[in-house]
């Protein structure tokens, strides 16, 4: 029989009570004794992965070769090496399990008697149960101890400062380093010359061949921005500060979308003060950050007094970064790439080639295509059938609604053997009642997604309704685009523009059309939901 093999260890802990090695040599002896075949590329592992999410290399490399049927069987230590979550688990057995492919657990074997599968249901229940509890208990704990100014931050410190080997988080044991210390106050000197920019600073630190804060050659202007802000300088840091949020933003709408999680700030009066070392005066910090607010205020990127009317919507289709609006010398106004314009880019021997865009060709280019559709409503009508082809319910809508109702299946299916454990005394009623209440929220929130998406599967509409609403739409448009200011067309440009790619003289316009009442009132921007930032 052709085996496969999966471990994992995710904290130096784990590491040195139960090593990767060690899993490894206890399934390769059990297989031996099967007599079995397991082949080099089979063992799959990941070191310093959690078993609380799914997204790992050594597990996605191994449903990868699962879907190949490169294997008959896989060979785990116990079921929390595959996943701490239950429901993780049941997703990667049953996934192989439609494969023909067996997991088996050396120090807990499983078998498909419903006893077998109730204990392992609870094992991973409890796993579960134990993860969310320590993750809790630790974060309560590092508020304590943020609280009693016991702990930094940081988990690594800012340039500037060196930590004790044994404490690296103790701030009483925080230390500076004296010369990058020196090099700190050297920038803020720096800043407040008159001539000086984040650019200069970045340039002269490269120049002298200091090595950056994460040990690179090169710095950059946002390394440099971010010693000018930070306000650990001035002796006194901050825990708690942000909080994990969807992504709403990101660098580039031509570039992947990212895990789509950024952060935002906490208010004020919840971040906890913490004392560390001074090395700039609160005088010239406030200086700097006078001096960068207005310099931001005054930035090409956010000075408007220069009509570009694709302002934010052009990307290059050469590296797919976006173009921003640059006026030369004698008047002239151009669309630049952000690679060609990159100094880092630039010392990496990565800077983009494309060729400056002229403004105002690019400008009237763009509005006489947009006019053109607007008198010309079946060019739209031709494009909309041409890209849904009759099929509104694409593949992946399909997929996603397959696996939602599979997951709502499991759901119910562990209500059920939740309740079985009850009555056979196994859980008591406070446990049953908590765990019914996380099962009822996943429900509640599988069933809210299902609705969302058997909601975009039911807009059958005929393209002929379609149509008539679009001819409504560019009826109301028609009459004052001939007569129409700039801050007019820049709010249809907005409204109904995706984007503009520019590639050695070819230029594709991404456009979109409202077909419903409330689309004219809402920029395309807002609905986008791949318009994330990593």
């Amino acid at each position: 029989m052709r085996v496969a093999i999966y471990v994992r260890v995710s904290t130096k802990g784990q590491m040195l009570t139960q090593s990767i090695e060690q899993q490894i040599e206890r399934l390769q002896a059990y297989i031996a004794t099967q007599g079995w075949t397991l082949e080099s590329e089979h063992i799959y592992r990941d070191d310093g992965h959690s078993g609380a999410k799914l997204n790992r290399p050594g597990l996605d490399s191994l449903r990868d070769h699962a879907a190949l049927a490169e294997f008959e069987q896989v060979l785990i230590t116990a079921p929390d090496r595959l996943a701490r979550n239950y429901v993780h688990q049941v997703l990667i057995i049953e996934e192989l399990g439609q494969r023909g492919i067996q997991v088996e657990f050396l120090d807990r074997p499983m078998s498909n008697d419903p006893h077998d599968q109730l204990l392992l249901q609870i094992r991973g229940a409890v796993a579960e149960y134990e993860r969310t509890l320590i993750a809790d208990r630790m974060r309560r704990g590092r508020l304590s101890k943020y609280r009693a100014g016991k702990l930094t931050p940081w988990t690594r410190p800012p340039y500037g400062y060196q930590v004790d080997p044994d404490h690296p988080r103790d701030p009483d044991l925080l230390q500076l380093n004296e010369p990058e210390a020196a090099m700190v106050a050297q920038m803020f000197a720096w800043y407040l010359e008159p001539q000086n920019t984040l650019y200069s600073i970045a340039k002269r630190l490269s120049d002298l061949g200091l090595p950056t804060p994460s040990g690179k050659t090169r710095w950059n202007v946002a390394s440099v921005r971010g010693i000018l802000k930070n306000t650990a300088y001035i002796g006194q840091t901050y825990a708690n500060r942000s909080y994990p949020v969807p992504s709403k933003h990101r660098k580039s709408a031509l570039l992947p979308v990212g895990p789509g999680v950024s952060s935002a700030p906490r208010p004020e009066e919840e971040w906890i003060s913490i004392s560390v070392p001074a090395i700039v005066s609160q005088q010239t910090f406030e200086q700097v950050q006078a001096k960068l607010s207005l310099n931001q205020q005054m930035s090409p990127r956010n000075n408007k007094s220069h009509p570009y009317l694709l302002r934010g919507l052009v990307s290059c289709g050469q590296c797919r970064l976006n173009a921003m609006g640059r006026m030369q010398r004698k008047g002239y106004r151009y669309y630049v790439c952000r690679g060609r314009t990159d100094a880092l880019r630039a010392a990496q021997g990565q800077r983009c080639t494309a060729r400056y865009s002229p403004a105002d060709q690019l400008d009237e280019l763009v509005w006489r295509d947009l006019c053109a559709v607007m008198t010309n409503p079946e060019i739209i009508g031709y494009a909309l059938e041409r890209a849904h082809g009759g099929h509104w319910l694409p593949q992946e809508l399909q997929a996603q609604l397959e696996a939602l109702t599979k997951a709502a299946k499991q759901l119910e299916r562990q209500q059920e053997r939740l309740l079985d454990a009850y009555i056979a005394n196994v859980i008591q009623l406070a446990e049953l009642e908590r765990k019914r209440k996380e099962l009822t929220q996943k429900q509640e929130a599988i069933q809210k997604q299902t609705s969302q998406l058997q909601a975009t599967a039911t807009q059958r509409i005929a393209l002929s309704q379609v149509a008539e609403s679009i001819e409504s739409f560019c009826a109301q448009i028609r009459p004052g685009l001939e007569e129409a200011s700039f801050e007019q067309k820049r709010q249809l440009v907005e409204l109904l523009i995706d984007r503009v790619i520019v590639s050695d003289g070819e230029v594709e316009i991404r456009y979109v059309i409202p077909t419903q009442p409330e689309g004219p009132h809402v920029p395309f921007s807002h609905l986008r939901l791949d318009y994330r930032k990593k």
